[in-house]
């Protein structure tokens, strides 16, 4: 799904998402990563939900966003309160839902002007039911 028609500007766009990956200002990513309006984009290294740990929120905390968008995969999925302490003691807003949700919601807030950090989970390995 096309998202937008062209980047804003020098700003890290979403400009499509699929199933299996992500564009940002047309560069195709295949795996995870970690999205903010400017600056590079980080690769980050988890290839299914059900592998989330604490050390993956901490890298988030260290970017020190104003907001995270988490897109859990292709399903909605709530991430388990523990795994966020870090993101709560820094006082960073934490919303999940489906990628594709994920990357629309991180375009909305990223053209408001917010500090908004876009962690885009893309599935590389089996999903095992929880």
């Amino acid at each position: 799904m096309k998202l937008q028609p062209d980047p804003l500007s020098a700003l890290n766009t979403v400009t499509r998402i699929e199933d299996s990956y992500i564009e940002i200002n047309t560069v195709r990513y295949e795996s995870s990563i970690l999205v903010m309006p400017e600056g590079a984009i980080t690769p980050w290294n988890i290839t299914n939900f059900n592998l989330l740990e604490r050390s993956h929120f901490e890298l988030i905390t260290e970017l020190r966003p104003e907001l995270v968008i988490l897109g859990s995969g292709l399903k909605h999925r709530f991430v388990s309160p523990n795994l966020m302490q870090d993101l709560y003691k820094a006082k960073i807003g934490f919303e999940a839902m489906t990628t594709q949700a994920a990357c629309r919601t991180y375009n909305i807030l990223m053209g408001e002007g917010r500090l908004v950090l876009g962690a885009f989970l893309i599935e590389t390995t089996p999903v095992v039911a929880n």
